[in-house]
């Protein structure tokens, strides 16, 4: 067993005290602190001390990957297949897509045949990979998460009161079928020019009107809030598009490749596929390619009671079994009796709160609150204890 270094991303949207709050994670620099990475995504890979030497994880599983994954995960994916991130967010991410795992493998070498470097800025495909996910709340966690059901996104568009986008809103009211939302959402997403500036304009005149109903009012706040950091984007209009839904703290959802979504305020656990693989089509200042998005897009209405991921209360424990098989995650709430636990793949495994002791084969590791460790396959078993809770994540 070994524990894990961790990389902490910067990026603007993130929070600058969450992460201090929840884990004692200091910040000296006073930087947003976006995302914590635990895998060996070469993006942000954890380190181990193994042998006296700090080495990247990446190096580890690479020198002996049956030993490291076991068999079957060495086979079907030939590296380790998760990412487990905590994400806190102050501001809102873009609106994204994910591409399912067969246009990553295209979009990748097809950006790798024309030369684009990784790190570009321009760059859609920085893996193979597809990246469904899973987050389970840490704090209150507000989102968007899918394409409403279309009477509702007509009621809200209607409410919205903006006549340049009158006519694409009574094609999609006369017209409710996936073809016809994917001709709105791409008219709307790809508004710009006068046409842009009116649309946004109209929307803001009215998010304020008399006579809205309470849902859509609280949209409409929801948009004048993006509007103070992004206010000339479409992804305004977002809301009324998509899903919005607030997880309280405990609380988790799953968010499949193709499903446009945004992570709006909160810090949650993030587990996803291991991948990087970003399509944006608004609030952000990053490389945006609609088109690309647009293609990765399944144009399905997810009716927002069915987006919370129902857990599975076992003993000590409640189990996500999400519908991929990259990862598995549960979520432990820690006694002082020792729990065996038998390895089928490698795993990594955080303290939330308070503290874990992990002990395989006389060894022994403790952890606090915003610790991990990493547990190779060749571990076959282990045993912990402790007070709190903890995340643990496998294949």
């Amino acid at each position: 067993m070994y524990k894990l270094g961790n990389v902490i991303q910067n990026y603007a949207w993130g929070s600058k005290t969450a992460m201090t709050a929840l884990f004692g994670i200091t910040n000296p620099d006073d930087q947003p602190q976006a995302e914590l990475w635990m895998g060996a995504h070469p993006n942000g890979c954890s380190r181990i001390v193994c042998e006296g030497e700090s080495q990247l994880l990446s190096d580890v599983i690479e020198q002996s990957p049956e030993t490291v994954l076991g068999r079957y995960t060495h086979d079907k994916f030939g590296e380790l297949p998760y990412l487990v991130k905590v994400l806190s967010a102050a501001k809102p991410l873009s609106i994204q897509v994910h591409p399912k795992k067969s246009a990553a493998e295209e979009g990748f070498h097809r950006e790798n045949l024309a030369g684009i470097p990784l790190n570009a800025a321009e760059r859609n495909y920085k893996d193979p990979n597809h990246k469904p996910e899973m987050v389970y709340a840490l704090t209150n966690y507000k989102a968007m998460n899918g394409f409403r059901v279309i009477n509702e996104m007509v009621e809200l568009f209607e409410q919205a009161n903006c006549p340049t986008l009158a006519e694409d809103v009574q094609a999609l009211k006369a017209n409710p079928t996936p073809i016809q939302l994917s001709a709105f959402f791409r008219e709307v997403i790809s508004l710009t020019g006068d046409k842009k500036q009116a649309a946004i304009a109209e929307l803001m005149e009215n998010i304020g009107s008399k006579g809205l109903s309470t849902d859509a009012k609280a949209i409409f706040e929801l948009i004048a809030g993006f509007a103070t950091e992004y206010p000339n984007d479409v992804g305004l209009f977002a809301p009324l598009m998509l899903n919005v839904i607030e997880l309280e703290a405990g609380e988790a959802m799953y968010l499949d490749a193709e499903t446009p979504h945004a992570y709006l305020e909160g810090t949650g656990i993030e587990v996803m596929a291991s991948s990087d693989n970003v399509l944006r089509a608004g609030l952000t200042p990053k490389f945006m390619d609609v088109e690309e998005l647009l293609k990765n897009t399944r144009f399905e209405p997810i009716p927002a009671q069915h987006l919370r991921l129902k857990g599975q209360v076992k003993d000590n424990k409640v189990c996500y079994n999400v519908p991929v098989d990259d990862f598995k995650v549960e979520v432990i709430t820690l006694t002082d009796k020792p729990q065996t636990e038998f390895v089928r793949s490698a795993e990594i495994i955080m303290c939330l709160q308070g503290k874990l002791t992990l002990e395989s084969e006389g060894e022994e590791i403790s952890l606090v609150a915003g610790e991990s460790a990493f547990i190779p396959y060749s571990s076959r078993q282990y045993s912990y204890k402790g007070m709190g809770k903890a995340v643990r994540t496998f294949n």
